[in-house]
């Protein structure tokens, strides 16, 4: 597994415009006091593995020391997964976990100088390691590919015990393997930060085009935490408008008055003002859930304001301010992943869903939520 992940870590490096501290770690770092004196158990429960990377002061090379940060990176991502679906449904131990090891490695020297770039790839390592990115794997036998991204908590400094539901169902179906109309299926996942700079880095396009490169790849499922049901959302927006911060404290840089387009390394993002989704909304409209599943067509537009729109053709020559899915990462994330999608000219059928909200942190809740998800994944599958 060593070489994989090594292979990623260095060939799509986020170190583009910022270093890996100003990057994931600072604002999100600064946190951990709050947290461990307010819940404890959940910042301190993979606490062996970051102890792992007290082996660094052994290491008398840069590679031999990523090797070491990936590979504990690499271990958190698993125990979270293990850990979620052995039934301790939480998503937040994976999230904290993170973040102490970021914080370790800026106290661990190794047995070498290092750069500050140098500290940026073993922190860049870390990162995306224990964000599943390296673990996509997908048996022989798979015909039916299903690519899934969770979200990390967020607005942690108005709840620092906050979940996020989509993180818990990014852990709870990563290789979860099912039997649809004679074809095996498997889902992978992969956990996103709450960070514009990544995005604007980016992120998902490194993440996902290996993805739509896959023929085999029949969706790609983009999940958040939302609003009171499940919404699908028909149509995502372009441009940022929100006025909240991301979990580093930065703004959207737009408002509804005066929404901003995204970048892509450096420049803003190029591409229509809304986009549509292609999943298959009515075979997931689970009948006997727990909450109702919305075919949600609300947008916001400069000119008209919010409305439904019912068609692509009615928003041709309007300007964005919230898509479907809003003005913020969730909405932004389906928006890049549609586009890539046709960049790719992929078949794969691509959407976002929102999950119900869920203040604090509510286990019987999210469990439920998840295994809503997991029908209404299963589901869709089951209309190809």
């Amino acid at each position: 597994m060593l070489k994989p992940v090594l292979t990623l870590i260095l060939t799509t490096s986020l170190m583009t415009t910022a270093s890996a501290v100003q990057l994931f770690g600072d604002v999100e770092v600064s946190r951990l006091p709050a947290a461990e004196k307010t819940i404890g158990d959940v910042v301190t429960r993979y606490q062996a593995l970051d102890d792992g990377l007290a082996q660094l002061s052994s290491k008398k090379n840069e590679v031999d020391a990523t090797q070491l940060a990936a590979r504990q990176g690499h271990r958190l991502w698993q125990q979270a997964v293990r850990d979620v679906q052995s039934g301790h449904f939480d998503d937040r131990p994976l999230y904290w976990a993170r973040l102490a090891m970021l914080n370790s490695l800026e106290t661990t020297s190794a047995n070498f100088k290092m750069a500050d770039w140098q500290q940026d790839i073993l922190m860049s390592a870390v990162e995306k390691a224990s964000r599943g990115f390296s673990d996509i794997q997908y048996g022989d036998d798979v015909q039916i590919k299903i690519f899934l991204t969770g979200f990390d908590p967020f607005f942690l400094d108005k709840d620092i015990t906050q979940s996020n539901t989509s993180g818990l169902v990014a852990l709870a179906l990563d290789g979860f393997r099912f039997e649809i109309n004679g074809k095996t299926a498997q889902i992978e996942t992969a956990m996103v930060p709450v960070r514009f700079a990544d995005f604007d880095q980016g992120l998902i396009e490194s993440l996902l085009s290996p993805i739509y490169r896959d023929p085999k790849t029949q969706f790609v499922f983009t999940v958040s935490m939302g609003r009171t049901d499940f919404d699908i959302e028909r149509f995502p927006g372009r441009n940022r408008s929100a006025a909240a911060p991301d979990n580093q404290n930065v703004l959207t840089g737009g408002t509804k008055t005066a929404p901003v387009a995204p970048k892509l390394n450096g420049k803003d993002f190029i591409g229509p003002e809304f986009v549509e989704f292609s999943l298959p909304v009515s075979a997931m409209q689970v009948k006997d859930g727990q909450w109702k599943v919305n075919d949600n067509h609300t947008v916001t537009t400069l000119a008209r304001g919010e409305f439904s729109a019912t068609s692509l053709n009615e928003l041709q020559n309007e300007t964005s301010v919230e898509g479907s899915g809003g003005g913020y990462l969730s909405n932004e994330i389906s928006y890049r992943a549609i586009v890539l999608q046709q960049k790719f000219n992929s078949h794969t059928k691509v959407g976002h869903i929102h999950t119900p909200r869920v203040k604090g942190y509510d286990a019987d809740t999210e469990q439920a939520i998840v295994e809503q998800v997991r029908t209404m994944v299963m589901q869709a599958a089951a209309s190809l």
